[in-house]
């Protein structure tokens, strides 16, 4: 049988139909594939005749790429990679495997490959993932594994790969160990000499950061910020005087009080992106001032996952900060409670002076003070 590539435009542009040869081995093509099924003895005519003839004596077959579709008549190679998705037997270890973080397309094929192969899959939430799961077709057992039972769970999990099985972990969303479950069992893996996979995939940081308008040279991942105050002023103090894009992860109740944070330590003026419901039907980035951002959020409380980025701070080769100034910003986060030790640190993070110069002025200013306090 003679295969020919068929192009229906030309049907209508021309009176005479213009074919390409069409070879026997092909790749697999993103896009539809018509062929023609021609006769070996109305080939001389065929190439004659006009388009109205042609239309009647030939047959369409359809190709698709999707291997539930193909047709007996496509090419060996490419029926077989159709109907095969494993290209080879995966080898015992954990494998941390990225899912979507919304739209459930957003899913590599060797991520598909690794699920389906797995003697188990550790799942954030089994009821979450098992849509997922459902949606590809996926018998693979579930094994819950979250914050609360990583302790528990990591030896269960450490014997069953010293055994040889195949162990996936996937959290609820992008991928795992990053502001989820992961770390310290990749971490107990990589001690024990057992493989640990990586399985790219989706991340809501790259996602965000990547269409947010921001630089995107040097970049600085917060996450979630701790939850007691402290410890989260501690934090955007460092981010704040950071010269790279700060990403945070901000729940959608906590929004409010993270822009009045950051009002009072970024400053009113400083850009930020906000990204809601990445990949999702009601995908938003909003860009503006944080300023901006008190008044468009404070009256309303967005729904959905938040990814919150703010530009980094501009810093002038020529400044150096007075020693009154210096002063002041000790007695400040002194007075806060911070030690002097971090009140130095703090300080010193995003200014060209050498820690150890501030420190000495802390020590001459408020080293007595700290004495007679511990006394």
């Amino acid at each position: 049988m003679l295969k020919r590539r068929y192009n229906p435009m030309s049907m209508l542009s021309s009176s005479s139909s213009v074919f390409t040869p069409f070879p026997r081995q092909f790749s697999r093509c993103s896009l539809p594939i018509f062929t023609q099924s021609l006769r070996p003895h109305i080939l001389p005519s065929l190439l004659s005749t006009t388009s109205s003839t042609v239309s009647r004596d030939f047959t369409l077959s359809f190709y698709s790429n999707g291997a539930q579709s193909s047709t007996p008549d496509a090419p060996d190679e490419l029926q077989h990679q159709l109907s095969n998705s494993k290209q080879s037997p995966l080898r015992p270890g954990l494998y941390l495997v990225g899912t979507p973080i919304g739209n459930l397309e957003d899913i590599t094929l060797r991520a598909l490959r690794v699920l389906k192969s797995a003697d188990v899959i550790l799942s954030e939430d089994t009821r979450h993932s098992g849509k997922l799961l459902h949606y590809y077709n996926i018998k693979t057992p579930l094994l819950s594994y979250h914050k609360f039972n990583e302790s528990q769970r990591a030896q269960v999990v450490l014997r069953k790969l010293q055994d040889g099985e195949i162990v996936a972990l996937i959290s609820d969303a992008g991928t795992p160990g990053i502001s989820d479950p992961g770390m310290e069992l990749a971490k107990l893996c990589a001690d024990k000499n057992i493989p640990v996979v990586p399985i790219p995939g989706p991340s809501a940081v790259v996602t965000a950061l990547s269409a947010s308008g921001l630089p995107t040279n040097e970049f600085s991942f917060v996450g979630f910020l701790p939850k007691h105050n402290s410890s989260r002023r501690e934090r955007l103090i460092l981010s704040a005087n950071e010269s790279a894009t700060q990403i945070f992860f901000i729940p959608p109740h906590k929004l409010s009080q993270f822009l009045e944070e950051a009002a009072a330590i970024f400053g009113e003026s400083r850009q930020c992106v906000m990204a809601r419901e990445m990949t999702k039907v009601h995908e938003e980035f909003w860009r503006g001032t944080i300023n901006e951002a008190k008044e468009a959020f404070m009256a309303h409380q967005p729904k959905g996952e938040i990814t919150f980025l703010i530009e980094g701070k501009t810093i002038s080769i020529d400044e150096s900060p007075s020693e009154s100034q210096l002063e002041n910003e000790l007695r400040e986060l002194i007075s806060e409670g911070h030690s002097l030790s971090m009140a130095v640190k703090l300080v010193a993070s995003g200014k060209l002076m050498k820690r150890k110069a501030i420190y000495s002025l802390a020590l001459r200013k408020f080293g007595g003070q700290l004495e007679s306090e511990d006394d």
